[in-house]
């Protein structure tokens, strides 16, 4: 029986933020939903995956995925329940995750959008550990910086989503690993409720001597996820051979001027060492695979998967500001 007349609350990107994002880049809507269609499906969405790639999203230019458009509903991932289905493969009832975009509910032929299990995880954790995050992590790591036991590597962002599970499964993999984070408490929980080897706190430290003092045999991989002052600080201590993975660089994003690139590439050359880029969307295909591994690997109690969840759709600019002045504690996500 098909769904009653519903009302669409939906954020859209009205205007390319200029530095940081603020409330006026974005109108809030309120839209009556049209009937769905056959082979597509009624998702009303219950949580937004609130990520630093969604800063990239909303600049006019070339990149791996096309911007937002203005006046498009603001891109995000998420997780919902299916309220209506005219869909072969999803039935009433199912828990999905997939692009939501910032709105209550979502209408989607299901392209991109796979079933997640509530029962054997919490709805929060398939947006974290194994979800874009954990994806983003699994394979930045198995297949660009290739671990090898006994070898050292660092990781940015140790306590948001990508780097904590970075820094985890790199443990797993038998590597001594040292985490990046800011302030006492993130160091703490890096190191004991993580396991990192040790966590150097970028706020009250001197990098450049902790990387030296907690790199004694130099850095074999860096997982960067913040660019910047600490990119050039991680490219002094590299090894031979070191490979370094550039998933991100939010110390970067709310540049008005242009990006502040490495000045100490020439490391590189020294070492011959290799920088590569990740971007999550090349491994679609195998993120079953990531998943099952870790999901195991949670189920033992090997890795941890911590979300900071925040209440309320129309908090969602400042929610995302969060993320770039570091007070998110762990995965950051929006309950709609």
């Amino acid at each position: 029986m098909p769904v009653s007349i519903i009302t669409n609350h939906a954020i859209r990107l009205v205007a390319r933020p200029v530095g940081e994002p603020n409330r006026g880049d974005f109108s809030f809507t309120d839209e009556t939903l049209p009937p769905i269609q056959d082979g597509e499906m009624l998702v009303k969405v219950e949580y937004l995956s609130l990520d630093p790639a969604m800063r990239g999203w909303m600049k006019e230019g070339k990149s791996y995925i096309p911007p937002v458009a203005l006046n498009d509903v603001m891109r995000a991932g998420g997780i919902g329940r299916v309220i209506e289905s005219k869909h072969a493969k999803f039935a009433v009832g199912d828990y999905v995750s997939g692009m939501v975009n910032v709105q209550t509910y979502c209408i989607t032929d299901g392209r991109g959008f796979v079933k997640v299990d509530p029962s054997l995880a919490p709805l929060t954790t398939y947006l974290n550990v194994l979800g874009m995050p954990g994806m983003t992590a699994y394979w930045g790591l198995l297949d660009v910086g290739q671990p090898k036991p006994g070898e050292t590597l660092v990781v940015s962002g140790a306590a948001g989503a990508v780097g904590a599970t970075v820094g985890q499964v790199a443990k797993i993999k038998g590597c001594r690993v040292v985490g990046i984070a800011g302030g006492k408490d993130k160091c703490d929980y890096v190191v004991n409720t993580l396991g990192f080897d040790a966590c150097i706190d970028y706020k009250s430290e001197d990098v450049q001597k902790a990387l030296k003092a907690n790199c004694p045999n130099g850095v074999d991989i860096y997982f960067d996820n913040v660019g910047g002052d600490i990119l050039d600080a991680v490219l002094t201590r590299i090894n031979l051979r070191a490979r370094i993975v550039i998933c991100g660089a939010i110390s970067q994003y709310n540049n008005t001027e242009a990006v502040k690139g490495p000045a100490n590439y020439l490391s590189l050359l020294v070492n011959r060492a290799r920088m590569e880029g990740i971007v999550v969307f090349d491994y679609a295909p195998k993120y079953k695979e990531a998943a099952m591994e870790m999901s195991g690997w949670l189920s033992a109690k090997k890795m941890v998967s911590k979300e900071h969840v925040v209440e309320g759709i129309d908090t969602f600019p400042e929610t995302l500001m969060k993320l770039f002045k570091g007070e998110n504690f762990g995965k950051l996500v929006l309950k709609v």
